[in-house]
């Protein structure tokens, strides 16, 4: 079950995951995630060539939606053990705002209020395969130069949602950064 949502993203009800998207999609709760590691990088991932939307392109850590009664700091733990087999900590919401509208090469349309987070990778990476084609850790500057020459090879709510993460991600992986240095 996925939260319907209006403009503000107040929910207004549910519906099944499998009848909410496709061509004509209602607005409905979502968030992504930026997972960042110890020595500052940031992790990107190519969605499997099996997904539904967007198969086989470059985004952010991580997407979801979280369950009915779930609270997005949970559901950002469930999604990441489950797409990356990862345990994430001092998960933060850094664009509380972010929606967007969206259609991929299929037709089918994303339409969602997608709050987006920053966590930090406190164990290693286990993709499933059903949701993760490959991983790549990078750097924020690197990813926002990809993304600014290639939009096409990425999400659209990557390319969107990138230039409000930035300032944080910049921010988040120097706090990384320093605080391991002061522990070591």
């Amino acid at each position: 079950m996925v939260v319907l949502v209006d403009d503000a993203g107040t929910p207004i009800g549910t519906q099944s995951k499998a009848t909410t998207h496709g061509s004509a999609t209602p607005r409905h709760l979502a968030f992504s995630c930026h997972v960042v590691d110890v020595d500052g990088r940031v992790l990107v991932t190519r969605r499997a060539l099996t997904k539904q939307t967007w198969p086989g392109v470059w985004t952010n850590s991580f997407c979801g939606h979280p369950a009915p009664d779930e609270s997005l700091e949970e559901a950002v733990r469930r999604r990441a053990a489950f797409e990356l087999g990862l345990a994430v900590d001092m998960i933060e919401c850094v664009v509380p705002d972010f929606g967007y509208v969206a259609r991929d090469a299929s037709g089918i349309q994303e339409n969602e209020h997608c709050p987006v987070f920053i966590a930090r990778a406190v164990s290693s990476l286990s993709p499933n395969p059903d949701e993760v084609a490959e991983t790549q850790w990078t750097t924020a500057s690197e990813l926002a130069l990809a993304t600014g020459t290639a939009p096409w090879a990425f999400s659209p709510w990557l390319v969107e949602h990138l230039p409000q993460v930035l300032p944080h991600l910049a921010a988040d992986t120097q706090r990384q950064i320093v605080g391991e240095g002061e522990h070591a």
